[in-house]
């Protein structure tokens, strides 16, 4: 029963239908926006309107659309895709190779009208045959009068690799989905922080506890004054604080350290710090208006204790100016780092405080699935070896001789042809 059972999940037949169901899960999880908040899903997917006629917030929660890649059912399908592909080698492809490698002699000609190509040679040596054959890298077996010869047997374990790269791509993404997490941080630069929102995670999760420092953070303008890239110089800290480990990141060049990957991602200014003319330093927060590229900030500099009367200071970069307007709206100035502005009070703009967006990942499963793909390339290049096999039978003065290759059947034939231009011969076909 077991033994059935096998056979039926090793059958490619089973393999194909659970891979169509796995790719149009995976569909779903593609259009289905993933890891969101739920307030989205019930503006996308409103009950009085349901995307479809039928899709629904409630049934995207409840069936775990949105976050299919972790629900129990999509890890299952994963499991058993996988089992088919363990059984199918267990069972088809290594008993497969393991008949490759035996020694088939066939003791008399008839089967040779059956194989691709099938000669036979009259009054030759089955020396000289033998040393031709021998010469195009063939490896030979003989009993008395009857050969079996082959060459590329390598060609032959190339499923076997593509089931065991599938098999730890399989392996590394279900890793990755139940033991890995995604983190995003906004972090002043110069402040110590833990990671504390986790955006996704896996059942199996467990967040690292470590200290990261953001050491400074800056941004890069183009002569055009766009934005040309975000860096931000981190340090990992003990447990004492003190620095173990240091690297700038920036967009597309992250940092890694002990299997935590920090991705720069995002930015924000958060404060202006300024000096009045009693030399007090204050510091006044920074309200963001736009959430696009253009992104701009707004405070409120008061001059009376009631904060009735005051500046408004605009800022859309850090290039270490902002412009200052009245409290009627109305353009007075430029203020640059370090400069003093007089209106009823002299104000000095000391620094502007920005931080640093950091999206923080741990995915151990990346290095399997690396390393499953480095198989299956591996597999394509084997895979074009070509597996070929000639039988010869020596009856008499007469010497049968028959072939079969698993590819390039034209140069197969050309060589067996080299092999038969003996002295004389006469096609069976």
């Amino acid at each position: 029963m077991k033994q059935s059972l096998l056979k039926s999940i090793a059958d490619l037949r089973f393999a194909i239908i659970i891979l169509l169901v796995i790719a149009f899960c995976s569909i779903i999880g593609t259009i289905i926006e993933q890891d969101q908040s739920i307030e989205i899903y019930k503006s996308n997917y409103p009950l009085n309107s349901p995307v479809l006629g039928f899709l629904s917030w409630d049934l995207i929660l409840k069936f775990g659309l949105d976050h299919v890649y972790k629900t129990w059912w999509f890890i299952t399908l994963i499991i058993i895709f996988a089992t088919s592909l363990i059984s199918c080698t267990i069972l088809q492809q290594i008993p497969s190779l393991k008949i490759a490698r035996r020694c088939q002699f066939f003791r008399t000609p008839q089967p040779f009208s059956k194989l691709k190509v099938h000669r036979k040679i009259f009054d030759s040596n089955l020396s000289q045959l033998l040393f031709k054959i021998k010469q195009n890298q063939y490896s030979i077996f003989q009993q008395k009068n009857i050969l079996y010869c082959y060459k590329g047997l390598i060609g032959r374990i190339a499923p076997l690799i593509v089931h065991f790269s599938m098999i730890l791509i399989l392996l590394g993404s279900l890793l990755g989905s139940i033991t890995g997490f995604k983190a995003q941080e906004i972090i002043p630069k110069t402040e110590t922080f833990h990671i504390q929102n986790i955006v996704a995670n896996g059942q199996l999760t467990l967040i690292p506890r470590i200290s990261t420092r953001i050491n400074d953070f800056w941004i890069t303008y183009s002569p055009k004054k766009t934005i040309n890239q975000f860096y931000s110089n981190i340090s990992m800290l003990d447990k004492t604080g003190n620095e173990i480990w240091q690297k700038t990141i920036f967009v597309n060049s992250p940092a890694r350290y002990n299997n935590i990957t920090y991705y720069q991602s995002d930015w924000n200014l958060i404060s202006l710090r300024m000096k009045d003319e009693n030399s007090l330093i204050y510091q006044y927060p920074l309200i963001n208006i736009f959430n696009n590229q253009n992104k701009i900030w707004l405070s409120w500099v008061p001059n009376t204790a009631d904060l009735n009367d005051g500046l408004t200071v605009l800022v859309n970069n850090l290039q270490g100016y902002c412009s200052v307007y009245n409290k009627f709206g109305n353009f007075i100035g430029n203020l640059e780092l370090n400069e003093s502005f007089q209106t009823g009070q002299t104000i000095t703009l000391l620094d502007l405080i920005g931080s640093t967006g950091l999206q923080i990942k741990i995915d151990p499963g990346i290095p399997i699935i690396y390393l499953g793909f480095a198989f299956l390339m591996l597999s394509t290049l084997i895979s074009y070896l070509t597996y070929s096999q000639v039988w010869v039978v020596k009856n008499g003065n007469t010497i049968y001789l028959a072939g079969n290759t698993t590819r390039a059947t034209f140069e197969f034939e050309l060589e067996f042809f080299s092999f038969s231009k003996l002295k004389s011969f006469k096609n069976t076909d």
